[in-house]
């Protein structure tokens, strides 16, 4: 089975640079993790899981004689710290970012995601590129932002950044409480344009990918794009952590979002 990533149309446009929102297709793994499983905290066999990881990179095009292939992915944990990566950090001591910023040709990277939002983002000119990882919490308090600001140290200029949001969670899946509403609304009572209800006494959806969009559209990039993929609801093509929690799944897998200087 080959790889069929997930293209968008801003960042293909760019020569210089290759990129892919992977779906679950493609890999070896077997069972819960069938078969691209990219996740090396799930409890899959860490052989399958480097095998589809090489996979990756070598089809993006990564150094494998400088790099060893494969993706390079940090230890994520749903925070606000972008870091820049010139070569491959030891897998048993991962720098803790929720961003990994590059601007070295040939060294692929990426972030998981199983119902988070996976944002790629690019500056050709620069040949500066970043993955950033956004779940709720993350696109709350920074995470966008920061990853714009590691780009910009890097020599990237925001309005020449072409960003995209890649498969997570829909808003008809998301159903939230009042007290995650009201973190955000506590926030910015504008934020309430990102939740609806089906009725009055109904729980609310949040609209993750419109909100994500927002905080890129307010870090000021010049192209903001969005799959609109919803990870929950294509289970053929998506892990989904939500799902997993509500069929009773001992474990789930993880995509991969990556991009690379060409």
């Amino acid at each position: 089975m080959t790889l069929t990533p997930v293209k968008a149309q801003n960042l293909s446009a760019l020569s210089s640079i290759r990129h892919g929102f992977f779906t679950r297709s493609g890999g070896v793994s077997t069972g819960l993790y069938a078969s691209l499983n990219c996740g090396l905290g799930s409890n899959d066999d860490p052989n399958l899981v480097l095998e589809n990881r090489q996979r990756i990179g070598r089809y993006l095009g990564g150094d494998d004689d400088r790099f060893g292939g494969g993706v390079i992915t940090l230890y994520q944990e749903h925070g606000t710290t972008a870091f820049e990566v010139a070569t491959p950090p030891s897998r048993d001591a991962l720098p803790h970012a929720d961003a990994v910023v590059s601007m070295t040709p040939g060294l692929v990277i990426g972030v998981l995601t199983a119902d988070c939002a996976p944002i790629l983002l690019a500056d050709a000119e620069a040949g500066v590129v970043a993955a950033a990882h956004a779940g709720w919490r993350g696109a709350l308090n920074g995470i966008v932002l920061s990853a714009v600001h590691e780009m910009e140290r890097l020599g990237a200029r925001r309005e020449q950044i072409a960003a995209t949001i890649g498969p997570c969670i829909g808003q008809r899946a998301y159903e939230v409480g009042p007290e995650f509403e009201a973190t955000f609304l506590d926030r910015d009572p504008g934020y309430g344009a990102f939740f609806t209800r089906e009725g009055s006494e109904a729980r609310p959806h949040f609209d993750l990918e419109g909100f994500v969009a927002r905080r890129l559209t307010e870090a000021g990039v010049g192209s903001v794009e969005a799959v609109s993929l919803c990870t929950y609801e294509n289970e053929s093509l998506f892990f989904s952590y939500r799902r997993k929690m509500r069929s009773g799944e001992p474990d789930y897998g993880r995509q991969i979002s990556a991009i690379v200087v060409a």
